[in-house]
């Protein structure tokens, strides 16, 4: 203990006085000294002092000690007392707690004086203790060896105090169960302190309670919850005198609802079972008893053993026993590919693995592998591909009815090879100049017209759909061949069948449609019955035979430039669609295909459409592959906006939320969130085959190794339809070679923008702009990050500068050009020198500043190395011809005998070549 006449800290008089620290802080606090905050404030000593008058006298106006303790505890009494009240052998009686008697009322408390006045007395020292407790019921501290009960006034329960009872002894029937006792508080007020005060001390008496023994409960059968299972089947030493485990609720009504003393047959008692007197008589009745029992998991498990018993039943073989078909449907994973054939996943797995594909139980398989994978288990899978929305939407379409059925104008699609007059021969029908606005006087994009034609008395339309005819646009030649009714094939009279006409003819004939030829350019001088009877020659060769070779094939001799022949090639199309019976529906929901699509200006992504059956409005919600939307306008040929489009009608519509992709079909739905579902299908689709790559195997790691180092030229491309930019991709593409790949990282429609430029930049691109222009923006950009951006008009020129800059890419081939040979006949040693060879050439010539290559007895000694000093006699040559002798000096190289030749050669850059 600190000296009084020094500083002493709270929680040291706290410590002296029996109360907490925080009492002593509140304490100070409401006596006005603000300086004692916490435990570790310094009390000056008359502080210090003070604080002691102030506890102590609290202790004296509460008249006493307010706990007291109580007598100590004999254990050996208390353990023979228990011994005693232990339960002889009889049957088991219903478990009956011992009521606990209500609190005892606690009269009003006394007054209590200023809380200035109040002191809390020092608890003293207890010297009794209680043994360790085994009880179950409310553990005391080691650090606290004896409770106390406090009443009302501070007196013990030894006292007179009628108001508090005393301890009851505890019925021998629950010797497990003691009253718990009950501690009284001293009533009074306490003091105004945000946290009750709470003074330590010793704790409230305990009962020592005797050692219970404990019985092994066996395992809870499932007959027991069944029917079968009543009040005799309780486990052993259950709810028993010896258990210290409070009994359950089930316990008890088990316990209660048994009739006292009955004993059924083969029913064991818990003193049977805990003295071991199981009779084997009671073991076989337990046992039959037990397996006649209905319990639901009894039933379960012998209908499980009922199915997988081969004498229990007949069980459905499966696949992989029969050998049969399954069906499946895609996307296959292994787990589902397992459930539906019988074979185990991880026999799946490890055949595939074995054919060098590492998978899971969830990967997903691809057709051909999965077909292959069953066949080995001797299983035929068939393959049911799932539909995507958009494909469920195509399937409505066609098993629809018709609303309103009526004839329509035929489509026809002029193809041909580039320059051969296809878009002049339209310009004539149409009596406009569409060529002439062509760049580079070439197609290159799709583009339709409706065109009134008058065929006798009659006035009719026939739309028709111009293709580029370079060989780029193979693509749009193939989508133009397939929303067409009738092919005009165009041949110019002077050059005849060339390449892209015969791609032409092959597209034609793929898509099914009757071919008329159109012999072009029938007014040149080059254009003799010669020339045209072996036109008709090759035509034939590719099985389309004139009409006056006894074909079936029309040829009409036009010429676009005066008009020959036009007005009976439209008689001839005419002819065509009326035996072809052209019919559509007029009333029902549209659909169609995308020709060409772009981005405008002021109106968004605009797409050219050609309605195939039904009646499109405007406002309709339609779906175009991977872009959907409302339509916001229409716009025909001609450029007038139209409310509502009919079949074989060309128009533009605008309003989808992106550029649709050129020769997708179109659809028009019931609901926004419709045409959106089938949108998001269709993106992610076309996203897992971008992602999807060929993975590293055993059979092409070596291709892998040997495409390493491969060069790369990455570009950009940017163009003004959608077609165009199909096209380029395509066509840089197929400029790859075994040097050099051509990689394009991006494509898209529209004009050249900032965040193309960033792409560029990180990738190391070239911005190819086809028919586009480029933004300011992306112009500073580009500037300042050193980005190549070029823009064409004619797809020649992309093609030709994309080959120079693949070449450039290239390293220079070195190509070593002999000069000639020179034999050592002497070696000749200078000091500050080196050795100088002595030499005379034998063929050719040898070179100052050449390089040498040593050889001895035909194997080369040293190579690459210069020549640096070269004379003839004591001057300097540039050059020492054959039959002359030299000396000479190479350069770093001392190692030289008599007989070496020496071999003179020069190393040449030569242009790499695609």
């Amino acid at each position: 203990m600190a000296k009084k006449t020094g500083t002493i800290r709270v929680h040291q008089i706290a410590k002296e006085l029996g109360v907490t620290s925080k009492d002593v802080v509140a304490k100070c606090s409401n006596e006005g000294i603000s300086q004692v905050t916490n435990h570790m404030s310094t009390l000056s000593a008359g502080l210090a002092a003070t604080i002691r008058e102030w506890f102590s006298s609290a202790a004296e106006a509460d008249g006493g000690s307010a706990v007291q303790t109580a007598a100590p505890v004999d254990l050996d009494k208390a353990r023979a007392r228990a011994k005693r009240r232990a339960p002889k052998a009889k049957p088991v009686e219903p478990t009956v707690e011992a009521p606990v008697e209500p609190p005892p009322s606690v009269p009003p408390p006394p007054p209590i004086a200023p809380p200035s006045e109040i002191a809390v007395p020092p608890v003293p020292e207890v010297a009794a203790s209680t043994p360790p407790a085994t009880s179950t019921g409310d553990m005391v501290p080691p650090s606290e060896s004896v409770s106390e009960q406090t009443d009302d006034d501070g007196s013990s329960p030894d006292s007179d105090s009628p108001d508090l009872p005393q301890l009851e002894k505890v019925p021998d029937a629950v010797p497990n169960a003691p009253e718990k006792p009950k501690v009284v508080t001293p009533a009074g007020r306490q003091l105004k302190q945000p946290v009750k005060t709470t003074l330590a001390g010793p704790k409230v008496i305990r009962v020592e309670q005797p050692e219970p023994v404990r019985q092994p409960r066996p395992s809870r059968s499932p007959a027991a919850r069944g029917p079968a299972g009543g009040p005799d089947m309780m486990p052993p030493g259950d709810g028993g005198p010896g258990d210290d485990r409070r009994p359950s609720r089930r316990n008890k009504r088990r316990s209660s609802s048994r009739p006292e003393g009955r004993s059924g047959r083969g029913t064991l008692t818990p003193e049977q079972g805990r003295q071991g007197s199981w009779r084997q008589q009671d073991l076989l009745e337990r046992e039959r008893r037990l397996s006649r029992a209905g319990g639901f998991f009894k039933a379960a498990r012998r209908d499980v053993q009922k199915r997988t018993d081969g004498s229990g039943g007949q069980r459905a073989k499966t696949a992989a026993e029969t050998g049969g078909a399954v069906k499946v449907t895609e996307p296959i994973t292994i787990k589902e590919l397992s459930a539906a054939t019988g074979v185990k996943a991880a026999d799946i797995v490890k055949k595939l693995f074995l054919a060098g594909h590492t998978t899971t139980v969830n990967s997903v398989l691809d057709s051909e592998s999965a077909i292959e994978t069953m066949m080995e288990f001797g299983i035929e899978l068939e393959v049911i591909e799932q539909k995507t929305a958009e494909e469920q939407i195509a399937q409505d379409f066609a098993d629809r009815e018709m609303v309103d059925e009526q004839g329509r104008s035929p489509v026809v699609t002029i193809l041909g090879h580039v320059d051969h007059g296809k878009t002049s021969l339209l310009d004539r029908i149409r009596n406009a100049n569409v060529a002439e606005g062509e760049a580079g006087g070439i197609t290159q994009a799709t583009s339709a017209f409706q065109v009134p034609v008058t065929l006798g008395d009659e006035n009719r339309l026939i739309t028709f759909i111009d293709t580029p005819g370079h060989e780029a646009f193979t693509a749009m030649r193939a989508r133009g061949a397939q929303a067409t009714d009738i092919v005009v094939l165009v041949v110019a009279a002077d050059d005849g069948v060339m390449p892209q006409t015969i791609e032409s003819i092959n597209h034609a004939k793929a898509a099914g449609v009757p071919i008329v030829v159109a012999l072009n350019k029938i007014d040149k001088a080059e254009a003799t019955d010669n020339n045209i009877q072996r036109i008709l020659g090759q035509l034939a060769e590719h099985e389309l035979n004139p009409v006056e070779w006894g074909g079936d094939i029309e040829v009409v001799r036009t010429s676009a430039t005066n008009g020959d022949g036009v007005q009976d090639l439209l008689e001839v199309l005419d002819l065509q669609a009326q035996l072809l019976e052209l019919t559509a529906d007029f009333g029902g929901r549209a659909e169609g295909i995308v020709l060409e699509a772009q981005l405008q200006e002021g109106r968004g992504a605009v797409a050219n459409i050609l309605v195939q059956q039904g009646k499109l409005e405007k406002g309709s919600f339609i779906v175009l592959g991977r872009a959907y939307g409302r339509v916001r306008d229409m716009i025909d040929d001609h450029g007038r906006r139209i409310e509502s489009s009919l079949p074989s009608t060309p128009v533009a519509i605008s309003g989808m939320n992106e550029v649709p992709d050129a020769g997708d079909k179109f659809y028009v739905v019931k609901s926004i969130r419709e045409a959106e579902t089938a949108s998001k299908e269709r993106i992610e689709a076309d996203r897992n085959k971008a992602l999807s790559r060929e993975k590293v195997t055993l059979d092409n790691i070596f291709e892998k190794l040997e495409g390493a180092d491969q060069k790369e030229l990455p570009i950009i491309i940017k163009g003004d339809v959608q077609g165009s930019v199909e096209t380029l991709d395509v066509t840089l593409k197929k400029l790859s070679t075994d040097d050099i790949t051509v990689s394009v990282k991006h494509t898209a429609v529209g004009g050249i923008n900032e965040s193309d430029v960033a792409l560029a930049e990180a990738s190391g691109a070239i911005v190819i702009g086809f028919n586009v222009t480029t933004s300011a923006g992306a112009r500073r950009a580009a500037e300042k990050a050193g980005v190549d951006i070029r823009l064409y008009d004619v797809i020649y020129d992309i093609s030709d500068d994309l080959k120079k800059a693949m070449v450039g890419l290239l390293d220079p081939e070195h190509r070593i050009e002999v000069i000639g040979h020179a034999e050592v006949r002497e070696v000749f040693k200078i000091s500050k020198v080196g050795m100088v060879a002595g030499c005379y050439v034998t063929d050719g010539s040898i070179e100052r500043n050449a390089l040498i290559r040593v050889t001895r007895e035909d194997i080369v000694i040293e190579a690459d190395r210069k020549l640096s000093q070269l004379k003839r006699f004591k001057d300097d040559a540039k050059e020492v011809r054959s039959g002359q002798e030299c000396g000479m000096l190479i350069d770093g190289y001392d190692d030289i005998k008599v007989g070496d030749v020496l071999e003179c050669y020069k190393s040449q850059e030569v242009a790499p070549t695609l």
